[in-house]
């Protein structure tokens, strides 16, 4: 797999794709609070001061690059207004897998945002970094995440649950192979 030291931001038909910065934290605290989206989430701290220190930390690493998530911010290239988040990592200990994540602020779900947007991930993913593997995971109840992920061409390959303690998490892994790829 590749590293993108030279990251130029990803164009879509209604969208921008950048790095995120620490002024987005703001945007970004607010709609992950929303308990409608903090529900399906694993964010320890949705809170402004949380959301800068992670967007600061990911600053020194490059797309692609072992250690961590990369978190892009996701713009209407019209309005400029920030509409949700999209993030990708690869994922520990497995080779050629890139792990992809993604939300959109409850005021501007619907309108296709996170499949133009996730879509334009996983060709980054494949075209760029060279995945041999794009993957994401979501809550076995948020069947509209799952919705996106099958959208872009990734197909749900295991239920599982995951125990926190007490608590107990469903979840739905799904994957899209380099060799299975058609045009996203």
């Amino acid at each position: 797999m590749r590293v993108d030291d030279d990251f130029e931001p990803l164009l879509t038909e209604r969208l921008l794709l950048r790095r995120s910065r620490p002024d987005d934290a703001e945007t970004i605290s607010a709609y992950r609070s929303d308990p409608d989206v903090h529900r399906h989430q694993g964010w320890e701290r949705t809170d402004p001061e949380g959301v800068r220190a992670e967007i600061e930390e990911m600053t020194g690493r490059a797309p692609g690059e072992l250690g961590g998530w990369i978190q892009f911010s996701v713009e209407e290239r019209e309005s400029g207004r920030l509409v949700g988040d999209v993030g990708l990592s690869p994922a520990d200990g497995e080779p050629g897998v890139i792990k992809v994540g993604y939300t959109v602020a409850p005021a501007f779900q619907r309108r296709g945002y996170a499949t133009e947007a996730v879509g334009a991930l996983v060709v980054y993913a494949f075209d760029t970094l060279g995945a041999e593997v794009v993957r994401a995971y979501a809550s076995a109840d948020n069947i509209p995440s799952i919705r996106v992920a099958e959208k872009v061409g990734l197909r749900p390959v295991e239920r599982f649950e995951h125990r926190y303690g007490d608590e107990v998490w469903f979840g739905v892994r799904c994957e899209l192979r380099r060799e299975d790829r058609t045009e996203v």
